[in-house]
């Protein structure tokens, strides 16, 4: 044993740092686990799990909305937010109880406080109700997470101008909304309002909607928002918010300036790294802007500290933070372990999923890469046709000797079938491989198979293409 407080210290207890920290203690080490907040970070809290809790809600009321095409009498059917966001906070309460419980039975000591590095080897921690203590530490983790961005926009001050943090401690929705920025939270956002029955106005920067996805797959998902009368404004930008008890949001859109208002407006621009006021400049550290430099070992600049999750800027992903968890604590521990980030699959919680990994079929082309296709339509699957399913479409791209390289998926519960074609990636499979895997029947699974099919040409469950 050393002679500091603890071998490991981990500074965040997000995906990334809570994970770590087990780990480390898996490994036979003293491990502290340093948090300011809630165990979980943000994607527990204020992210992932809240905003999914929330959008299962609304799919179930959509689909009780729409039971009578099932057969099933469900007349006058209602939703109550406040009982949707008391479901959201016990399941979240729930989990960052059962987090607590891992991080005590693994050993990991748990201290409430925000810390700040003196010297590489000592943290101060300011405690809510306690005097500063101060811990030293062999090897440290940085895994304290990121925050909403807030871009310097006139008003974004402004009255009913909120981040996502904002909406997901809202108890009660307003009737209206206009939301900044088309990305993955913006969407999801949008889909849930939409479903409840609120207007919604996305604005997007870009020239489309969820930048980096498949536009196949995009193309699917403005025609699902459309159905919900969701209104999605692109290549405009914000120049403008004026706040109240109605919001109007300015924008520049082909040279002219336009108005969107709504009771609310959510600014959902991307995240900031949390890196300010921990010492980080004063030890020297290796930053680029907010974000702490690290190497494939997810080593920073200075040897015994590490630095995982979405300081690092690599990929703003909680699984992403865990994984980089899990190698930071090897080496933290003595062992020799690198990331890989070749194979990330991401997942979007619209109506129906979007789940992706590898190239987009956009991407090939841009990149100049030897491709081929293989697609199916979800519409000819059983299983999302007696569900009440019909828009979506599953896509494998291959690289010129049919290794796959990519996948896309929208249909119902893609975020679970992403994993099987993850999995194919990494251990360098074929689409043939896949074409040759008996996928059950009836599953949405098939279309993955159908779609492999159709990569060597001989899909049964689709017309002929012509020719």
């Amino acid at each position: 044993m050393s002679n500091y407080d603890y071998d490991i210290v981990v500074l965040g207890g997000g995906p990334g740092g809570y994970i770590a920290a087990i780990r480390a203690a898996q490994y036979g080490k003293s491990v502290a686990l340093v948090e300011a907040r809630e165990l979980g970070g943000t994607c527990l809290n204020r992210g992932c799990i809240p905003t999914k809790a929330l959008l299962h809600c609304a799919e179930v009321y959509e689909q009780t909305a729409n039971a009578a095409t099932f057969g099933v009498d469900a007349e006058g059917v209602g939703y109550d937010y406040a009982r949707m966001a008391a479901y959201k906070t016990a399941t979240v309460d729930k989990l960052v109880s059962g987090i607590a419980g891992l991080e005590k039975a693994h050993g990991v000591k748990v201290i409430k406080g925000f810390g700040r590095l003196t010297d590489a080897h000592t943290m101060t921690v300011a405690q809510p109700s306690e005097e500063e203590m101060s811990i030293t530490f062999d090897k440290l983790i940085l895994a304290t997470g990121s925050s909403p961005a807030r871009p310097p926009i006139d008003g974004i001050d402004g009255k009913n101008v909120v981040t996502s943090d904002d909406i997901l401690a809202m108890d009660e929705l307003p009737e209206s909304f206009v939301i900044i920025g088309g990305g993955v939270i913006g969407v999801e956002f949008a889909t849930l309002f939409a479903t409840l029955g609120k207007a919604v106005t996305v604005i997007e920067m870009m020239p489309s909607i969820l930048p980096g996805v498949d536009a196949d797959v995009v193309r699917t998902c403005l025609r699902v928002l459309k159905k919900k009368k969701v209104a999605v404004v692109n290549n405009a930008k914000v120049i403008k918010i004026e706040g109240g008890e109605e919001v109007t949001v300015s924008y520049e859109l082909n040279g002219a300036v336009k108005t969107a208002t709504g009771a609310c407006c959510v600014v959902s621009v991307g995240r900031r790294a949390e890196t300010r006021g921990i010492g980080l400049e004063e030890l020297g550290i290796e930053m680029n802007r907010a974000f702490v430099n690290t190497d494939a070992h997810c080593r920073t600049s200075i040897e015994n500290i590490y630095a995982i999750g979405d300081i690092t800027g690599k990929i703003q992903l909680a699984h992403v933070a865990s994984a980089q968890g899990l190698v930071a604590a090897a080496n933290a521990a003595g062992r020799d372990e690198t990331m890989d980030y070749s194979v990330v699959p991401s997942c979007i919680y619209t109506g129906p999923e979007i789940a992706f990994v590898g190239v987009s079929e956009d991407k090939a082309k841009a990149q100049g890469i030897e491709y081929k296709v293989g697609s199916y339509n979800v519409a000819g699957n059983g299983r999302s046709m007696v569900m009440g399913e019909n828009l979506g479409i599953a896509k494998l791209i291959s690289d010129a000797e049919g290794k796959l390289i990519g996948a896309q998926l929208m249909c119902p519960r893609a975020t679970d079938m992403i994993a099987e074609l993850a999995a194919a990636m990494k251990l360098g499979a074929s689409v043939k491989d896949i074409a040759d895997t008996i996928h059950p029947h009836p599953t949405v699974s098939e279309v993955v198979m159908e779609a492999a099919h159709d990569w060597e040409g001989l899909c049964c469950h689709a017309l002929p293409k012509r020719k």
